[in-house]
């Protein structure tokens, strides 16, 4: 259910995942901060930021299989931290959205041989494959187990075991925790390198979901999926800690039913003898803290978070060196965590023992992202945008909260920042757009933001004559109901005011994304051929309640048990406030379309307000909110059955009696997010009720509907085909 990305560029640039736990495309910087790795032309090369060079750090020539004197195909790289050794991860194949399974491969700098990990075990099967601290070890999962290898002799052993259960997962994680947590990697070397900490899931409870391939053999072949749904208890699961020379593994004494919880984080407390272990209720409404000792397993819950009014958010990584949902500082005695506690989002810094804590960030603002703290300086960086929730810039305060954050992006750049930052916290990879300059990176020094290279900075590529001549204009409306509402409107070339013209609405609508973001993105239509300006649409897309944007609490959370109800009010109630203040919108030829989370809202726009849209184009839509999964659906709508009136209501199959418009619905029958279950369904509704529509299945396609030659031609062919049928483009 949760959106596309937007912003293809960013994701690869700023996909944040350590090279070390999860394969990604995170800047891979030097230990002094001054540079960078990257791959180049099958070699290993280093770009110095002082001196704008590159240096060839490891030829190509070293990095060929010595089997058969090929090059890797490297998909991503990593030194161990004193840089004598490189991990290698190539081969790679997905899991579920992401290559996280491939061949690793080690190369000894000091040597040069080149050796490959787990050559005894299946090709393309290893993950997330790690080397200790002391270099003397790599540990990985294969088929759901975790393996050691000992680098002087190439010995390997197992570290866990499936105990005769198919479904038990050691090290990595099912589909429910990777989508919805953001967590892949499931293990974590001891700083002394003598254990290794892990997530132990156990599915053996959750039913198979089977997605049917009809068209790749005569013969169809079942796809099963473990796939906890809506109402369906979670996977068990639990950390453990293994001794690699004993090979026994010491159980975390976490309290509470396993599978009643969830551990969404865990890390090593600073030191080899503590866990952090972070658990949350199944209603995901209480967060706990606890300290786990590794030898005993004991469990000390320090700190504690509730939210019974909606639930508790869960960190995302702060930067790709550390996946955890906290930050230490002063030398371990405190940790910086992010809360929403006081209504908005905001830094905290906590004592070890969690009982004292302090705001860091203060006023009614959200922090968008935290990014790094700079423990020279005491400064932590972070985004936010207090003006203007559309757009997002980079701030910094002293963690001592005595003075007021101060903006890092420059005024004159208005829209949104992305930022890499280095450790030291002296330079940084800057991504900048808006909505009428492109998506642009360079490098800069911090705290002055001074471009590296002022001839191809960001603020080179700004050009007022291009905002000039801009078709986009971001609206700001208030609604039937009072509330305020920001979006964009993309108008058509030549445009007329005293016309009025077919207007497409591209809608989301759910907290895991926001559309009206001030980026390149905005005014675009990825599924459409040609250009929807001058074939004479009007574009606009708006965010309503319960979008992710920086508003705070009280907008972010008014979804909760109100998805398909709250944000579509909302939706409608925008285009009603739209109407009545643009008078060159066509009432009558009113378009609607989105994708995934926005082909649900598509659904429910027809058919809770048939009157207002007349034509609907929904891909990958969620038409029964109970056969999502249990993570993200119960996090934002609460557990059936007791909670089971929202999900009805908000569910799309449910008001299908409603519709007499246009809609075209697309899904693909390999989508293991949002199941093509939810197609059939609606379609046995749109059967019940005689409502004639178009529908288009995408054989074996995956939720992005991607895949396969000739796939995204045609469906831009179909989109635009439908559209041009059933609201006709231009000015009246």
């Amino acid at each position: 259910m949760k959106k596309n990305i937007f912003n293809l560029l960013t994701l690869l640039i700023f996909c944040h995942l350590s090279v070390f736990s999860q394969p990604g495309s995170g800047t891979k910087w030097t230990p002094d901060g001054k540079g960078y790795y990257e791959e180049k032309d099958n070699a290993i090369v280093k770009f110095s930021l002082e001196t704008q060079k590159y240096e060839v750090i490891i030829p190509a020539n070293l990095l060929k299989s010595p089997e058969s004197n090929t090059s890797l195909e490297i998909k991503n790289f990593g030194f161990t931290p004193d840089e004598e050794k490189v991990l290698i991860y190539t081969n790679s194949r997905k899991v579920w959205r992401y290559e996280t399974r491939g061949d690793y491969w080690i190369l000894d700098r000091k040597s040069g041989k080149l050796g490959q990990l787990g050559k005894s075990l299946p090709e393309s099967s290893l993950m997330f494959a790690k080397i200790s601290p002391d270099g003397k070890y790599a540990a990985y999962v294969s088929n759901r187990n975790i393996y050691l290898e000992d680098l002087s002799t190439g010995k390997i052993k197992p570290l866990t075991t499936s105990e005769g259960k198919p479904k038990l997962i050691n090290g990595t994680f099912d589909w429910a925790y990777e989508e919805e947590f953001s967590i892949y990697d499931g293990f974590r070397w001891s700083p002394d390198s003598k254990r290794i900490a892990y997530w132990q899931i156990d599915a053996t409870d959750i039913k198979y979901f089977n997605l049917i391939n009809n068209t790749d053999a005569i013969y169809s072949r079942v796809v099963p999926i473990e796939y906890p749904k809506v109402g369906e208890d979670p996977s068990a699961c639990r950390i453990g800690v293994v001794d690699i020379k004993k090979g026994k593994t010491t159980w975390m004494n976490v309290p509470g039913d396993n599978k009643q919880h969830y551990i969404p984080r865990m890390e090593w407390a600073g030191n080899a003898d503590q866990l952090l272990i972070q658990q949350l209720d199944r209603k995901q409404q209480v967060s706990r803290l606890f300290y786990a000792n590794a030898k005993t397993g004991a469990a000390n819950n320090f700190f504690e978070e509730t939210d019974k009014k909606a639930w508790v958010d869960v960190r995302t990584i702060w930067h790709e060196d550390n996946p955890a949902g906290w930050e230490w500082i002063n030398g371990g005695k405190e940790f910086l965590w992010v809360s929403d506690k006081d209504g908005w989002t905001h830094l905290y810094r906590v004592s070890r023992d969690g009982k004292t804590e302090n705001l860091i960030t203060k006023g009614e603002y959200d922090i968008i992202d935290p990014l790094r703290y700079d423990q020279k300086s005491g400064y932590v960086y972070f985004t936010a945008s207090p003006e203007n929730s559309t757009q997002k810039y980079l701030y910094r305060i002293q963690v001592n909260g005595e003075a007021q954050a101060e903006r890092i992006s420059p005024y004159s750049q208005a829209g949104t920042h992305e930022y890499n930052i280095s450790a030291n916290a002296n330079y940084a990879q800057h991504v900048f757009s808006n909505y009428y300059t492109p998506y642009s990176v360079e490098w800069i020094s911090l705290p002055d933001h001074k471009s590296l290279d002022m001839a191809n900075s960001v603020e080179s590529k700004i050009d007022p004559a291009k905002k000039a001549a801009s078709n986009v204009e971001f609206v700001k409306l208030t609604t039937a109901s009072g509330v305020e509402i920001d979006g964009w409107m993309a108008k058509p070339t030549n445009f007329d005011p005293n016309k009025k013209y077919a207007t497409v609405f591209y809608v989301y609508g759910e907290p895991a994304g926001m559309t009206s973001a001030d980026t390149w993105a905005v005014g675009k239509n990825r599924f459409y051929n040609g250009s929807m300006a001058d074939d004479g649409y009007i574009y606009i897309s708006v965010d309503g309640r319960g979008s992710p944007a920086p508003k705070g609490v009280a907008w972010r959370k008014s979804i909760y048990k109100n998805i398909g109800i709250i944000n579509i009010k909302d939706q409608a109630e925008a285009c009603m406030a739209l109407q009545a203040k643009y008078p060159f919108i066509d009432k009558e030829r009113i378009a609607v379309h989105g994708w995934s989370g926005g082909g649900s809202s598509t659904l429910n726009l027809l058919f809770k307000y048939p009157d207002l849209y007349q034509t609907g184009i929904a891909g990958a839509a969620v038409a029964n909110q109970l056969t999502y999964d249990n993570i993200y659906q119960e996090r934002y709508m609460g557990v059936p059955p007791e909670d089971l009136a929202g999900f009805i209501e908000g569910s799309p199959i449910n008001h299908v009696k409603n519709f007499k418009g246009n809609l075209l619905y697309i899904h693909g029958t390999g989508d293991d997010n949002v199941h093509y279950q939810n197609g059939e369904m609606l379609l046995n509704e749109m059967i019940k009720y005689n409502k004639q529509f178009q529908f288009m299945p995408y054989p074996n396609r995956t939720h992005s509907a991607r895949e396969g030659e000739g796939t995204t031609e045609h469906m831009r062919t179909l989109f635009t085909n439908y559209l041009k049928e059933h609201c006709p483009p231009g000015g009246k």
